[in-house]
């Protein structure tokens, strides 16, 4: 009796026990399918006949997860916008996110850095129109490594009217007035209502990869192909390059911009060689009448950027001209105490700039001490 009675108590302490151990099983979570999140900021920007396609590669699943696996990107191309999926791609592209650790889910964008991928397509002439209206259509689709997808990204558009060909001679050359910059005029393009063109020019540094635009001309028959630089510096080297843009106009819409491909580029090394302009309206004074005799000078001053001073030369009747300033003259003025009665002084002035080019004497002017 005592025994049944101590085997009951135990089977129902080992009953108890197993239910504490098994608990109540929860909803179990269907495995991830991995698909990467559709790319949401693809952008593209057409050079010619080729097209620059730029996005940041998804790093998280749809469910949030950290992509383990790398997959590629299609490159979807259409003459239309309804693209509903990407049958025949044009190309394709791998890149891989960088790796997460853990797996839980995240919104925090600080979590996910973002990795830029791109890709670089040419137009073919069969999407290619007399039409500033046309567009050419791109999108990406990322895809898992089983080769499926949650869908495409933003479609984007570029212009899909024929490009003019580049400019050609392209040439430089440096001069007291800046760097000339010409080439020869491509052939006026066709008038198509909605278009208007430019010429556009670049200038590069040596030790660096931005452009800045230096100006533009008129791209017409009456406008010279050629342009002057007035912003570079001196004793510096440069890149120039110059392209024809397209702008198209419709109505109620802002304008579209697109550049042709690139001239040959042409190196420039801005080397100053050229003086500051001669001074000019030189007069000349005596003064001495109970004080020690002196002449004074005065001339129109220089207004050049660059100027750092000026020189003052003198000469006797049958004499060679001597310069008698021992430091550059910063002002247009100069008084010569080393004058003697009985003699007649011959004077002229030059200007010279920082980097040492003196200019010519200025015309002669004359004065003599009683």
């Amino acid at each position: 009796m005592k025994l049944a009675r101590y085997l009951g108590c135990g089977l129902c302490v080992v009953l108890v026990a197993g239910l504490t151990v098994c608990g109540v099983p929860g909803i179990p979570k269907p495995p991830s399918l991995e698909l990467p999140q559709p790319v949401s900021d693809l952008r593209a920007v057409r050079k010619g006949e080729s097209v620059y396609l730029a996005w940041s590669v998804p790093v998280r699943t749809t469910d949030l997860l950290a992509i383990r696996h790398s997959g590629i990107a299609r490159i979807c191309r259409s003459a239309s916008p309804a693209m509903a999926d990407c049958p025949t791609p044009v190309g394709e592209v791998t890149a891989a996110p960088p790796a997460t650790a853990g797996t839980k889910p995240t919104t925090s964008a600080k979590a996910s850095p973002k990795v830029q991928a791109s890709y670089k397509d040419s137009l073919p002439q069969s999407l290619l129109k007399a039409d500033p209206s046309a567009q050419v259509f791109y999108a990406v689709s990322a895809l898992n490594p089983n080769g499926r997808s949650a869908g495409l990204s933003n479609i984007v558009s570029v212009p899909g009217i024929v490009a003019p060909s580049p400019p050609s001679g392209f040439a430089a050359q440096v001069m007291a007035e800046g760097v000339v910059l010409s080439w020869t005029p491509i052939p006026q393009p066709a008038d198509i209502s909605g278009t208007r063109y430019l010429y556009r020019v670049y200038r590069r540094p040596e030790s660096g990869d931005a452009g800045t635009t230096v100006g533009e001309v008129t791209l017409d028959s009456i406008s010279p192909a050629q342009l002057v630089d007035h912003g570079f510096e001196w004793e510096k080297t440069y890149f120039y390059r110059v392209t024809v843009v397209t702008f198209i106009h419709s109505e109620g819409k802002p304008e579209l911009q697109f550049e042709s491909d690139d001239s040959a580029s042409v190196k420039v090394f801005a080397h100053d060689i050229f003086p500051p302009a001669v001074p000019s309206g030189l007069q000349a004074a005596f003064s001495g009448v109970g004080q020690q005799p002196f002449i004074d000078l005065i001339w129109a001053p220089d207004t050049e950027a660059d100027l750092a001073g000026y020189n003052v030369y003198r000469r006797a009747e049958s004499g060679e001209a001597v310069k008698i300033n021992f430091v550059l003259m910063k002002t247009p003025a100069f008084r010569d105490l080393s004058v003697a009665s009985g003699h007649t002084y011959f004077y002229s002035v030059t200007a010279v700039d920082v980097r040492g080019n003196e200019s010519a004497h200025c015309n002669e002017e004359s004065e003599s001490v009683p």
